[in-house]
């Protein structure tokens, strides 16, 4: 049984890419995370609406400019373990990856193209300084400007990812597979032919139990499975032994039981075509 590759690869940024969350790493670097740390679970959880809180949390906060911008620096140092050599393999392997996140743009933008995911690949929510704050006598000095307004469009509502999904896609051709660990992302599925939830940050419920597939460890390499099937894994085992290493953990990963189906034609299509080759 033969499974074919996904073309285009989108990914969800915070607790899938990077192990925190970046609007939390901002309210703790300013004195107030346990206040909008609840918040921030409860839309990640699907109890209440991602939009119905997305301005609370910044009004709370008012952040200026260059705290937003140091947010870039949590995701690097705190990236899931593999992320960024399954995002060069996939992309070395000629599929289109792409970040699609409801965090704030500047930071998103900059782990993204540290990640090597063009920037006109990436989405995240914009947001605007007020050009009026920050030191009077200095007014080129736009790391002060504080907070004003977000960007209201598709990704600061729970429902709105498969919006920036379709418009990325457009007429392209190719199967498309999304990855994330969040209800916003479940909720995106349908404008993907695969939907993987993500548990090796934060297994939420509503995720686990309903993504076609779960991925369970702390590990992205099995996502190469999924992706490009072991047909990729292969080509992958005679590349550099960067890229050996990679393959070979994502089949002993995949062997050990992490990928947890729920949906049985699935899981039938995926084990007729893995068994065979190993």
């Amino acid at each position: 049984m033969r499974w074919p590759p996904f073309e285009h690869i989108f990914f969800d940024c915070d607790s899938t890419l990077t192990t925190v969350e970046g609007i939390d790493v901002l309210a703790e670097s300013m004195g107030k995370r346990q206040r909008v740390e609840i918040l921030t679970q409860a839309a990640m959880d699907g109890t209440i609406e991602l939009d119905d809180i997305y301005s609370k949390r910044l009004k709370t906060l008012r952040p200026t400019r260059r705290q937003v911008l140091d947010i870039r620096h949590h995701y690097r140092q705190n990236i899931v373990e593999d992320a960024a050599h399954v995002v060069a393999a996939l992309q070395a392997l000629g599929h289109k990856v792409y970040i699609i996140s409801g965090g704030l743009f500047e930071p998103v933008a900059e782990f993204g193209a540290y990640l090597g995911v063009p920037r006109e690949r990436i989405r995240a929510v914009g947001i605007a300084y007020n050009e009026l704050s920050g030191h009077w006598w200095d007014r080129t000095e736009t790391d002060d400007k504080r907070y004003m307004a977000y960007t209201h469009d598709a990704l600061t509502f729970s429902n709105g990812k498969a919006q920036i999904v379709r418009e990325l896609l457009g007429d392209q051709r190719g199967r498309s597979l999304l990855i994330g660990d969040g209800n916003s992302d479940l909720l995106a599925s349908p404008a993907v032919d695969l939907f993987v939830g993500y548990g090796g940050v934060v297994t939420r419920p509503i995720v686990r139990d309903k993504a076609p597939v779960f991925i369970q460890c702390t590990s992205m390499a099995p996502l190469l499975g999924l992706a490009g099937g072991p047909a990729e894994l292969r080509i992958l085992s005679k590349w550099s032994m960067f890229y050996q290493s990679l393959s070979l953990k994502a089949h002993y990963l995949i062997q050990k039981g992490v990928l947890k189906f729920n949906d049985e034609h699935l899981e039938t299509k995926f084990r007729g075509a893995f068994l065979p080759s190993q």
